[in-house]
Parts: C-alpha cells; structure tokens; sequence
C-alpha cells in the first residue's frame, strides 16, 4: 500500500472525521431546536392547567439564545445547554463493547445537550453562591441515535443507544422526565454542622445578596443520592 503523503492525510481526516463531525453537530442543534419548541408547548399545556390549580405557582419559557432556554416551573428552574463541541466517547465507556460501535467507531461521536437545575430564587434574588446540578445530558451521533444518562429516570429509561433514535415523541418524554425528577427533587436542611459557622462579611450582606449558600442538597454529598425513584 502507497504510504500517504502529510497533505493526503490532512484530507483523509477532514473527509472522514471533520465532515461528520458537521453532521452530528447538525443533527443536535436540529433536536436542540424541536426540544426548544416543545418546552414551550408543553410549557402552554402545563401553564393553562395549573393556572386552575393555583395562580401563584410560576411556569414559564424562557429562551436564552441559540444554545440555551430556561424552563421555570414553581420553584425549580430547569437549563438546557447545547455544546457547540463534539465530543467522542472515552474508551472505558461500556458503549465501546457494543457491535454498534465496533462496525462503525465514528457513531462513537456525539453532541451534547445538558440539563441543569437550579432554584429559581437563587436568580431572583441574586444569590450567586447557590448551587445547581447537572441532573442529566443528551447523547446524539451522526445516525440520530440518542442516550441520555443523569439521575434516577434520566439514567434508565432514555440508554438503548443502538435503537433509540431522536424525534419529537422521544424529546417530549424526556422533557417530562426532567421536569418530573426536578419537581421530586426536594429541597434539604442541611445538617447542623454544615452552616454553623457563618462570617461576619456574610451576615452584614446577606439582607442585600443572600450570600448565605444554598442547594438542593447543600452539606450532602450528591453523588449519594440514590437513583430509585421514591
């Protein structure tokens, strides 16, 4: 076999690795963009009904730009992020031991989407030492086939890589599923020990900043919390 040339092989790569790296790109930004329309709808439904329930409960929609929308139901505020990188999966990943990814490892290469929860009262009232938490992201290839790992459901329901493929009936179970764990996903006092110490500069400005810190699971240990569903 002729031995090729630095230039043969600069357009080898660029054929083989940088043109579908452009279709799994385009393949997410795409299911980024029907997940933005159908948070919105699912935002109306959830909005139209609640509405009876209580009047103060907050839903609402919120896009932030190409690569990010905000999702805001009662106290929890849920963010979406697409990354513009594409990323390969590490070789330890189990993926790697199936015949999907062995015939082709280019299907190896994904988008990602991230999903984040926060408190929606760390925004609003500028508590910049709160704490969020990455609950889940999106796996897409170049084929459309999708995963998803993240806690409880999010870990589970959404992990058959090889046959799962991407499209509107899939975004809006996982749009549910996220709003579903957020929403079970209950705010804890924090041990006793964890905040008993608290300085002078935090208590003179907490009346204007809120800098004394909070989370969902402030003073435990996240990574502990159990994926059954309770």
């Amino acid at each position: 076999m002729e031995k090729l040339t630095p230039r043969q092989l600069i357009l080898k790569s660029l054929k083989e690795k940088s043109s579908m790296k452009q279709d799994v790109y385009v393949n997410t930004f795409k299911a980024f963009s029907l997940m933005k329309s159908m948070a919105f709808e699912i935002v109306c439904e959830i909005k139209k009904d609640s509405a009876e329930i209580d009047s103060r409960v907050v839903v609402d929609y919120r896009e932030k730009g190409e690569f990010e929308f905000e999702l805001r139901i009662a106290g929890d505020l849920l963010i979406f992020a697409m990354h513009t990188n594409i990323f390969e999966f590490d070789k330890s990943h189990p993926l790697w031991r199936s015949s999907y990814i062995k015939d082709d490892h280019a299907r190896s290469f994904c988008g990602i989407i991230n999903i984040y929860n926060f408190l929606n009262d760390s925004f609003k009232y500028n508590r910049v030492y709160d704490l969020g938490y990455l609950v889940g992201r999106v796996f897409i290839n170049k084929e459309n086939h999708y995963f998803a790992d993240g806690k409880r459901q999010l870990g589970f329901l959404y992990n058959d890589f090889v046959h799962s493929v991407i499209d509107e009936k899939a975004i809006r179970s996982l749009l549910e599923s996220t709003i579903l764990y957020c929403l079970n996903f209950d705010l804890f006092t924090p041990p006793f020990d964890s905040i008993k110490e608290i300085s002078v500069s935090d208590m003179q400005t907490a009346s204007e900043s809120m800098q004394i810190k909070t989370g969902k699971r402030l003073g435990f240990r996240f990574q502990a919390d159990n994926d059954e569903i309770d």
